[in-house]
């Protein structure tokens, strides 16, 4: 029973995820006068769909790992030049339209998560992300450097710190001779620097992890100002995290194998079932944020990739070479594709050892 509860709220969470994604598409393109085929949830085998008044087909597919708007002439003219007029053609749109379709989803995801996180500070009250240290535990690295409680972390390896989350990924990178560089605000005022070495310890399958010995406690506040202010300052601080997690994936500061598929995706959403709603829709906030994020990146195959191109257009006043564009974005795809198959493997891995 536990199995199929995470499998429906498993789907379920992709299928919102995608659903707000693609609307903005949807929205904005039907807005902008582009003519649309099909508005599909899900790839892959078609398992529902009927044709709406406005001559749409809206499609519900088997596999709930993505979706799609298909419109007429997303890059270039294409069969349906004798069926639609050429002003309904995307690609024959203003760029500033098609630019506003392009981003539109990234935009949805962006703004559900700040609902959501602003929803969850409303109900559950608003946690300070200020990162004041409530407490170090005796013997460990960060009491013995002599951090004591109520000191504020101000940097990390030369990196400013104005959140946990920040502070907490700085700490979980890796650092030179695994020494991290910590400077805090004492409660009179005065900065200090230390030297932290943290303990190096590991579990029953091997896995290492760092112990500073910090204690975290936030304090909470009620009412409305308070949840909306929480909802932009998160948003910003988890956007913040997620940039500064994909600039070390390139620099080597995380591995590869930190980053998650849909079968990492469901482990993590069953784990996260069994701590509470509140964490339930914090997952879903932060999904919103990812999916927005990786989506903008300017790779060929992604949102983020075709605005790359549009710029490249607006810059040199022609259009990108259409064989150019449709072998570059086929390399990507298929890269992506190998990416996304190495990352579940290892997540299949993982998960049955």
């Amino acid at each position: 029973m536990e199995t199929i509860i995470n499998i429906i709220l498993f789907i379920f969470i992709l299928g919102v995820l995608v659903l707000v994604h693609e609307l903005g598409h949807f929205l904005t393109a039907k807005k902008s006068g582009v003519f649309i085929h099909e508005f599909s949830i899900g790839m892959g085998p078609l398992i529902k769909t009927f044709k709406g008044k406005d001559g749409i087909n809206y499609s519900i597919r088997a596999l709930p790992i993505g979706g799609y708007v298909q419109m007429a002439g997303e890059i270039y003219e294409d069969d349906d030049t004798n069926e639609i007029p050429k002003e309904q053609f995307m690609c024959n749109r203003p760029w500033y339209q098609r630019l506003i379709i392009l981003v539109a989803g990234v935009f949805n995801n962006f703004v559900l998560a700040i609902i959501l996180l602003f929803f969850i500070a409303l109900i559950w009250g608003a946690p300070s992300l200020k990162p004041v240290i409530s407490g170090v535990e005796e013997g460990l690295p960060v009491a013995e450097a002599g951090i004591v409680a109520g000191d504020v972390i101000t940097e990390v390896n030369g990196s400013k710190v104005k959140t946990w989350d920040k502070a907490q990924l700085l700490l979980l990178l890796k650092s030179k001779d695994d020494t991290y560089s910590i400077t805090v605000k004492h409660e009179n005022g005065k900065y200090d620097t230390y030297d932290v070495k943290p303990k190096i310890e590991e579990d029953e399958d091997g896995n290492e992890s760092r112990v500073f010995g910090i204690q975290i406690k936030s304090e909470v506040e009620k009412g409305f100002v308070p949840a909306l202010k929480y909802g932009f300052q998160k948003f910003g601080s988890l956007m913040e995290q997620m940039w500064l997690t994909l600039s070390n994936l390139f620099t080597g500061g995380l591995s590869i194998n930190n980053l998650s598929g849909p079968v990492g995706i469901y482990t993590v959403v069953g784990e996260t079932r069994k701590s509470g709603i509140p964490n339930v829709i914090f997952l879903i906030a932060y999904l919103s944020i990812n999916l927005g994020i990786m989506n903008i990146l300017p790779i060929p195959a992604l949102d983020g990739g075709h605005v790359l191109f549009l710029i490249i257009e607006l810059i040199t006043r022609k259009k990108v070479n259409q064989k150019v564009e449709s072998i570059t974005t086929t390399i990507f795809f298929v890269l992506l594709l190998l990416l996304m198959l190495y990352i579940t493997i290892h997540d299949i891995i993982t998960l049955i050892l």
